[in-house]
């Protein structure tokens, strides 16, 4: 199985390519391809979610470089879990680009899903800190692609807006990373757990300084006020299926911050509460301006871009909470919100191209082909992301609350704010679709069919996957919770995460640079450690270079550069 864990990242690492230089006049190809390698990471998902379901954190030593000075990838129960969450939505989006026929406006829409699936997998999965953001980069990079697939001028202008923060937030990563590996020395994250528990009180004001930095880079990623501006313009012109990925984007930076303050800058370490005390102010407000952004809204794909807002912001009210119960309900709370505003995402795209020249603005406008199946699932949907019952949004919202009782501003803010989002999402629906019924238009005054797409049921069929998963995860909500509360309370017990890294690392370091020290290389030295074996320890009598030293002298005498410094087995 160990193998297996670099497969995520492999796989659309290698299709990518393929596609852009085998595939690229071919579209049927192209989705065949895609298709069959989403599928190929959804299957791998549930394969090593059952594996880290099963046993401590596994991980893949890259070269087989022994940490920390080697990449690491890991496998534990949340970094599985958002494998799988992402596999889901990779392939529904695809299904819906297909059938929506959105592949086909522009040039390397697979090929940008792949290396935006490689991306997100990698960040996933990588125990490296500086790793970590190089695949946010690369992620980004493929997302800048992807969000202005198909041109138009608000498209671009919102591009580049998106690219202008993330490439302010990356420059804020940078600095963070510099600043953390000045004073740590490491960037590995289970090294650098031990590391920063290690050190002296007096000595952590810069490292407390790159915890600070690590959580604005992370709050930019997650959309947290008052960083959250560039997320509604993004959302809403970006196309349909593209929108719907970035519903894991955000879970990106969510995910950074459960892992980095459980797992190197606990509350109960060397830095305190400092992410408690600014996690929590900044979800009170997230939660705030997102569902009243529901309210204020003036078009569908804004709504849904606030309440994306404010499901980060409800989230993170669990999240700063730094509890196990709380963070159980968090977890749940973004399985249902990435399936939900996925979902949201496209039936805000299926009503806009069918719609024709009246958008997504809420204006008067006549019946649309499908109006009634639109509608239907528009309900479902905001019922789900207000929060009522008896969809997911309300379970996870009521475990929230039970891990919270007696912080009564908590629930307050919660109930208000959804409330509010209810009224948002009734203004949003009346107008969109009830109203319509009430306006007279002549023939060729009705909106236009969908002007491309390939199969527009197989459109409809994804969508409604994304709301199945919903139904799903509330029909199946205490097995869930029971698996999501195994993965919390693995979150909490970090010295899982760090032996499985770092126990044994040194030892197999020293042992390979005793091998690589050895002018006779490994065999020789394999046949006098059985030699020693053979003679109850005794390496005198089994030492064939009688004038060489003992071995346990030369590895004293190499010790210090390489069993400390020089990791590689195979040097």
């Amino acid at each position: 199985m160990e193998h297996w864990i670099i497969a995520p990242v492999l796989i659309p690492a290698m299709l990518a390519p393929l596609i852009v230089l085998w595939m690229r006049y071919d579209l049927v190809t192209q989705r065949v391809a895609s298709i069959l390698g989403m599928s190929a990471l959804l299957v791998l998902a549930i394969v090593l979610m059952v594996s880290a379901s099963m046993g401590p954190p596994e991980v893949y030593r890259l070269g087989n470089w022994e940490p920390p000075y080697g990449i690491v990838l890991v496998l534990d129960r949340l970094s599985a879990l958002m494998l799988l969450l992402t596999s889901i939505l990779g392939l529904v989006i695809v299904l819906y680009a297909i059938g929506s026929g959105w592949d086909k406006r522009g040039w390397h829409f697979h090929s940008l899903m792949q290396f935006q699936m490689m991306g997100i997998n990698g960040a996933f999965l990588t125990g490296d800190a500086f790793n970590l953001f190089v695949f946010f980069e690369v992620l980004l990079i493929a997302s800048y692609g992807l969000m202005i697939h198909g041109g138009g001028r608000a498209r671009l202008k919102s591009g580049v807006q998106y690219v202008v923060y993330n490439l302010a937030g990356s420059t804020l990563f940078l600095f963070a990373l510099g600043t953390i590996y000045a004073t740590a020395g490491t960037l590995n994250m289970a090294d650098l757990a031990v590391k920063v528990a290690e050190m002296p009180s007096e000595q952590t004001a810069l490292i407390k300084v790159g915890a600070a930095l690590l959580m604005l880079v992370f709050a930019v990623k997650a959309a947290l006020v008052p960083l959250q501006f560039w997320l509604p313009a993004t959302y809403t012109n970006a196309p349909g299926p593209v929108a719907a990925l970035f519903a894991i984007m955000t879970k990106v930076g969510t995910y950074a911050i459960v892992r980095v303050y459980t797992l190197i800058f606990p509350i109960t370490g060397t830095i305190g509460t400092l992410a408690h005390d600014i996690l929590l102010p900044s979800a009170f407000l997230t939660i705030a301006i997102g569902m009243i952004g529901i309210l204020g809204a003036r078009d569908m794909g804004r709504t849904v871009a606030y309440a994306v807002i404010g499901s980060v912001g409800t989230m993170m009210l669990a999240f700063a909470q730094f509890t196990q119960g709380a963070t159980t309900a968090g977890l749940y709370y973004m399985i249902h919100s990435t399936l939900i505003a996925g979902a949201m995402f496209l039936i805000a795209d299926l009503v806009r191209e069918r719609r024709g020249r009246w958008g997504l603005g809420f204006t008067d406008a006549p019946l649309m082909k499908n109006h009634g199946l639109m509608a239907g699932m528009f309900f479902m949907g905001a019922i789900a992301m207000a929060g009522m019952p008896p969809l997911s949004g309300f379970l996870g919202k009521l475990m929230i609350l039970d891990a919270t009782r007696g912080q009564w501003a908590l629930w307050a803010t919660v109930l208000v704010t959804s409330l509010i989002a209810i009224v948002g999402y009734a203004r949003a629906g009346s107008q969109v679709f009830w109203r319509s019924y009430a306006v007279e238009a002549e023939e060729d005054d009705l909106p236009p069919a969908p002007k491309d797409a390939s199969s527009p049921g197989l459109a409809f069929t994804a969508t409604g996957i994304l709301l199945a998963g919903s139904v799903a995860l509330t029909a199946l909500a205490g097995p869930a919770s029971t698996w999501l509360q195994g993965t919390s309370a693995q979150l909490f017990t970090p010295s899982q995460y760090i032996d499985a890294v770092l126990a044994g690392a040194e030892e197999r370091a020293q042992e390979a640079a005793r091998i690589g020290a050895h002018e006779h290389g490994h065999m020789e030295v394999s046949e006098e450690m059985q030699a020693e074996d053979a003679h109850g320890g005794d390496t005198s009598a089994a030492d064939p270079h009688a004038d060489a030293p003992p071995a346990d002298q030369a590895d004293t005498h190499t010790g210090t550069e390489t069993g400390q410094d020089a990791p590689a087995a195979a040097h």
